[in-house]
C-alpha cells in the first residue's frame, strides 16, 4: 500500500475535548476530522509506535529473529524499570529476554525497560536507534516528528503531530499484518506479574483492535486507536485530555462518529480509467489513469449528490511511463471542501515515440508555454 498524503475533510459538525485529534480513513489516507492535527505535540508513549515500526521492519528484513535475546542493561533497568516510576515489564537487570516478549511488553504494558532493551539490541544505543526511527519516519512520510528516545519519555527535542501518529499506525497496519494482532491481546505476564492492555477501548465493543496509549503530566492523556468494525478501517488519534476516563470517552465518540457518519459509494472498478493524461513525445499521446484496486468514495451520509472531482498531475508527462507509476491524484470535494484524495497510477506502459511524434509534441509544449 502506498503511504500518501491525503486531503482534509470537515464533512460534518463534530468536536472533541481533545486538544489534538485526527480521524483517518485507512484505505485512502483521507483525513475525515482534524483538530490541530499538524500542531507539534509531546507524543508520550505513543512514540513507541515508531519504536515498534523500526523493530517490525528489522524483523521483516531478516535482520532480527523473533527468538533473538536482548540484554537488560543498567540503563534499561534503572531508567525504564520499576524504580523509574513509569510503565515497565519488571525486567531483571542483566537478564536476556527474547525479542517478541519485549515487543509484547511494549505493546501491552508500554514497558519502558522493554523499549530501551529493543533499542540497544537493534542499534547498540538508544540514540543510534532514535536515528533509525527518524530515518524510517522520513521514508513513510512523517513531516512533523523528531525522535530522540525509544520510550516517549519527555524530552524537549522529541515531538510529533496527530497526523504523523496516524501515519505511523497506518504504516504498521499495512506493512506488518503478521504482528498487528498483538495490539489486541488483552494481557501479558512477565516476572510473574500479570498486566492488562492499557487500551481500554478493546473491551468497549466498537471493534477497536489497537494501537497505543500515552500519558505524561505535561502533555495529558492520548491514544492512537483503530477499528474496522464496519468493514472500513479508521485510525483515530487524540491527545491532551485530562484523564483516562476522558480519553476513553472522547476516543469512543470520535470512532463512533466516524463509523456511523460516513458511507461507501463505489465509483470506479479496478483497472477502469478515471481519465487520461497527455504524454508528450511518447509512443501514445495519452496514458489511462487508474486506481490501485477499486475506487470508492468515503462520503458523509446524505452527501451523495454533492461531490465534485478534479484530477491533478504535473505536466508535461514525458516517456518512458511504466504501468503502475504514480502520476496523478483524484480530488473529491463536497460543498467546497476536499473530502478525499486518491492516488492515480499509469494503467499501461508508454514508450518513447518516433521522431515525428516527438517533434509534434515539442511544438505543442512550446505553444502551451511549458518550455
Amino acid at each position: 500500500m502506498a503511504l500518501l498524503a491525503a486531503g482534509l475533510a470537515h464533512a460534518q459538525e463534530f468536536d472533541t475535548k481533545a486538544k489534538y485529534a485526527v480521524l483517518m480513513d485507512y484505505e485512502s489516507g483521507t483525513i475525515l476530522f482534524n483538530k490541530a492535527g499538524d500542531d507539534q505535540l509531546e507524543p508520550a508513549s505513543m512514540a513507541k509506535l515508531m519504536t515498534l515500526a523500526v523493530v517490525f521492519d528489522q524483523l521483516q528484513r531478516g535482520k532480527l529473529k523473533p527468538d533473538d535475546e536482548f540484554f537488560i542493561s543498567e540503563h534499561a533497568w534503572r531508567d525504564g524499570g520499576a524504580s523509574s516510576g513509569g510503565s515497565t515489564m519488571f525486567a531483571v537487570l542483566n537478564s536476556k529476554i527474547p525479542v517478541m516478549d519485549l515487543v509484547r511488553s511494549v505493546i501491552i504494558q508500554s514497558g519502558n525497560d522493554a523499549a530501551i532493551a529493543l533499542a540497544e539490541g537493534v542499534a547498540g544505543s538508544e540514540l543510534a536507534f532514535a536515528q533509525m526511527m527518524n530515518q524510517l519516519g522520513k521514508e513513510i512520510g512523517l513531516t512533523g516528528s523528531n525522535f530522540v528516545n525509544a520510550t516517549g519519555l519527555p524530552d524537549p527535542a522529541q515531538y510529533s503531530t496527530a497526523r504523523d501518529l496516524a501515519t505511523i499506525a497506518r504504516f504498521i497496519i499495512a506493512q506488518f499484518p503478521e504482528y498487528y494482532p498483538i495490539f489486541s491481546e488483552r494481557e501479558f505476564t512477565w516476572n510473574k506479574i500479570r498486566q492488562m492492555n492499557r487500551n481500554s477501548l478493546l473491551e468497549v465493543g466498537i471493534g477497536v483492535d489497537g494501537l497505543k496509549t500515552g500519558h505524561t503530566e505535561a502533555a495529558g492523556y492520548g491514544e492512537v486507536v483503530s477499528t474496522a468494525a464496519t468493514g472500513r478501517r479508521l485510525i483515530a488519534v487524540l491527545h491532551g485530555l485530562k484523564s483516562m476516563t476522558e480519553r476513553t470517552e472522547e476516543a469512543r465518540k470520535l470512532v463512533t462518529w466516524g463509523t456511523r457518519g460516513f458511507e461507501l459509494i463505489p465509483v470506479f472498478a479496478e483497472g477502469a480509467p478515471v481519465t487520461y493524461a497527455d504524454v508528450y513525445g511518447g509512443s501514445s499521446g495519452q496514458v489511462p489513469l487508474v486506481g490501485k484496486g477499486n475506487i470508492d468514495l468515503f462520503l458523509p451520509k446524505g452527501a451523495q449528490n454533492c461531490p465534485t472531482a478534479t484530477v491533478t498531475y504535473r505536466s508535461p508527462i514525458h516517456p518512458p511511463v511504466k504501468k503502475g507509476d504514480q502520476l496523478a491524484q483524484l480530488n473529491v470535494m463536497c460543498n467546497g471542501t476536499v473530502v478525499q484524495v486518491t492516488p492515480l497510477y499509469a494503467g499501461e506502459d508508454v514508450g518513447e515515440g518516433d521522431i515525428v511524434r516527438k517533434a509534434t509534441d515539442a511544438l505543442k509544449e512550446l505553444a502551451l508555454g511549458w518550455l
